[in-house]
């Protein structure tokens, strides 16, 4: 396994993720400002959110593997895009000036700096009922709770 070194407190809340699943026929992705990574079962593991209103929840719920890429600053606005639109409505790839690449099983974006590939190992819809009620509030209201989805990571690809 490559080295990766990085700030993970803010990785993906200052810098943020882009999160895709799917294959090069078909795949979307979405950004993220929540996740982790650390060690489960003596893996390296990633570990995203999705809600099942969004439409990438279906590819991470039919795929096997998924990436998570780090965009340079410079495409900041693509973000925007990847995170406020919808794939179901249009191509937010070429909306974004994102290039889709071949990352094994599933996509990455030939823009990031760092993709982790994951093969997923585990899923669990949240359970906002046992939230702190400020958590529920502020993040939940009438929204659906998210799915947690930990992924073994299995490649760092660096550019």
């Amino acid at each position: 396994m490559k080295e990766f070194t990085t700030d993970i407190f803010s990785l993906y809340d200052k810098t943020w993720g882009l999160l895709c699943a799917g294959t090069m026929e078909q795949h979307n992705a979405m950004t993220i400002s929540w996740g982790g990574m650390g060690t489960l079962w003596g893996k390296p593991v990633v570990t995203v959110y999705v809600r099942p209103n969004r439409h990438t929840y279906g590819f991470m719920e039919n795929s096997e593997y998924f990436t998570v890429g780090f965009l340079k600053e410079e495409y900041r606005g693509a973000h925007g895009i990847m995170g406020s639109k919808s794939g179901r409505d249009m191509d937010k790839d070429r909306e974004a000036g994102l290039t889709p690449c071949p990352a094994g099983e599933t996509v990455m974006y030939a823009e990031a700096e760092a993709t982790l590939l994951c093969r997923k190992i585990y899923c669990q819809d949240l359970d906002v009922s046992a939230f702190p009620e400020a958590v529920r509030e502020k993040y939940y209201g009438s929204e659906p709770a998210h799915r947690m989805y930990i992924g073994e990571v299995v490649d760092i690809i660096r550019k």
